[in-house]
């Protein structure tokens, strides 16, 4: 187990200030925009799920390093949830679709999911969306390509922010699914359904969110090309066999070291002459 704690930054971006934010915000791309923005609508009523699942068993950690470090995944979360509410408030003014996921009905769906999962399988979920996150945190954060893609500063801000504090909390929550009980079996099992979903589930909230676009809509070939240019690019190639890594018997999210990542990051977003340093409240 590692001893790093992750640390709750209080962090405050500036989506549309002073320059606003162009409909397409990802370098023009409609496709990519639509991407972060379904991304966007579901962190928040995400990582309260899984600030939830981690609670549940608040009273059965008693590792006092373990316990710490719970409280630093908290802490970042929430502060995750708070920023990507901010932006998806932006996102909605500009015609995405953000409702689906995130708004009190979205978020009540989800409460309601949840009391149907054992605690455990809850917990487990979270463990296995948190392998997701690292994956494609280490992708954005180590790829040219993909920080290009970005588009607005500040929306790339906000993703580097959200990928560097992703893999500084990377393994918390496997950490306390371990430490109250949870097996392998439930553990490899959660993860083989979430990989069974997720390519489908996010192709059809990607194409609902496109069809709600009316210049979308009438540019059927550029929608081809782009999506082509996303699913076959340097954010998605590869990606189902670095996720398929969790379920080997016996993986940890550690077996990883992304020790060197962190501290390139931590000084580019957070040093004295940081690009986050401003926005540090």
């Amino acid at each position: 187990m590692t001893s790093t704690y992750p640390k709750a930054r209080r962090i405050r971006f500036r989506f549309g200030d002073p320059e606003p934010m162009s409909k397409y915000y990802a370098g023009g791309d409609i496709v990519f925009s639509h991407f972060i923005a379904g991304l966007s609508a579901g962190f928040p009523p995400g990582e309260e799920s899984f600030i939830r699942s981690v609670r549940k068993f608040s009273d059965q950690i008693t590792d006092p390093t373990l316990r710490k470090r719970v409280a630093g995944f908290i802490g970042q979360e929430a502060m995750h949830g708070q920023e990507h509410r901010r932006l998806n408030d932006q996102l909605a003014a500009m015609g995405y679709p953000v409702e689906w996921y995130d708004s009190p009905a979205a978020v009540e769906r989800m409460r309601r999911i949840e009391q149907r999962l054992p605690a455990l399988v809850h917990l487990a979920s979270t463990a296995a969306a948190e392998h997701y996150t690292t994956v494609l945190a280490q992708r954005v954060l180590t790829r040219p390509e993909v920080q290009a893609l970005a588009g607005d500063p500040e929306v790339r801000n906000l993703l580097n922010w959200h990928a560097f504090e992703e893999i500084e909390h990377k393994s918390v929550a496997f950490d306390v699914f371990r430490s109250v009980g949870g097996s392998e079996q439930v553990r490899i099992a959660t993860m083989a359904v979430l990989l069974g979903l997720t390519f489908p589930l996010t192709l059809v909230a990607l194409a609902l969110s496109l069809r709600r676009d009316p210049y979308a809509r009438q540019h059927p070939a550029r929608l081809a090309r782009e999506a082509y240019t996303l699913f076959r690019g340097p954010l998605f190639k590869g990606l189902a066999g670095e996720l398929a890594q969790y379920l080997r018997p016996g993986f940890h999210p550690d077996d990883n070291d992304t020790t060197a990542l962190l501290e390139q990051w931590k000084t580019e977003l957070f040093g004295a002459d940081g690009v986050l340093a401003e926005h540090m409240k």
